[in-house]
């Protein structure tokens, strides 16, 4: 079982920030395209309303912060697509093998 390692709790509060902002905005990109396309206005409102009811439940967006959640937030982020293994760099081994493996189980 991995211990909370405190390096790695600090590296996470530095970065989720960064890594939501990042995933909202990709969000809000497919929002345009959704908007944009060639549907009635009432489908492109209620299909907007269903990605948005979603979307808002997702880690990339809002984050339970609490260090006993620490592997599953990051592997919440990896496997929604917020964040890319590449972004684990700087985490403990042991605390990247954990989060791969659980993200990789769903």
């Amino acid at each position: 079982m991995y211990q909370i390692n405190e390096k790695d709790w600090k590296l996470l509060r530095k970065r989720i920030p960064g890594w939501q902002e990042a995933y909202m905005d990709r969000l809000n990109r497919e929002y345009v395209e959704l908007l944009e396309c060639d549907q009635p206005a009432s489908t492109k409102f209620w299909a907007l309303d269903k990605r948005l009811r979603e979307d808002k439940k997702k880690t990339g967006v809002v984050a339970d912060m609490r260090r006993s959640r620490m592997n599953l937030i990051l592997a919440s982020l990896l496997a929604e697509g917020a964040i890319t293994t590449s972004d684990l760099e700087g985490f403990s081994e042991e605390l990247i093998a954990q989060v791969k493996c659980i993200a990789f189980m769903e």
